[in-house]
């Protein structure tokens, strides 16, 4: 007989969903911020009060013009496309390159909470801003004293 060792680089392995789940913290966000192809996804904080929805969108180095905002069927859609390319040619050599970034984010809006023809954005100092103003029947009211007769 025979032994045979096997070699162990024959197998592909996978790591399980469970080993990533333990050796990463569940709110370990840092490491939930990119995507499949290793590019970041811009941070996002969502902000209500009494009069709108305010979101914003963490995204430096970018002009306004990079920025696609988008809203059907109550889903508001922020498209950013940005492709760069440099140039040099010296005597002896020539060095081309080039980038490509691109990202999406959804957000489901409440339905019939928001004044469409109202949402305005702005974009300053590397932050997206978008106001959404809410509908004046859903704002809170102020507590309305009944009198007894």
């Amino acid at each position: 007989m025979t032994l045979v060792k096997r070699n162990q680089n024959y197998y592909p392995t996978f790591p399980s969903f469970f080993d990533n789940f333990l050796n990463r913290g569940l709110m370990d966000w840092d490491n939930w911020n990119f995507s499949d192809t290793n590019t970041t996804i811009p941070a996002v904080n969502v902000k209500e009060d009494n009069d709108k929805f305010q979101i914003e969108v963490a995204a430096p180095g970018m002009k306004k013009d990079d920025f696609r905002l988008n809203l059907e069927n109550n889903v508001l859609t922020i498209c950013s496309e940005r492709k760069d390319e440099k140039e040099e040619k010296k005597e002896n050599y020539s060095r081309k390159e080039f980038s490509y970034q691109s990202f999406q984010r959804r957000f489901t809006l409440p339905e019939g909470h928001i004044k469409q023809d109202k949402i305005s954005a702005k974009y300053v100092d590397g932050i997206l801003t978008i106001e959404l103003p809410k509908r004046e029947e859903v704002k809170p009211q102020p507590p309305k004293e009944i009198s007894i007769s």
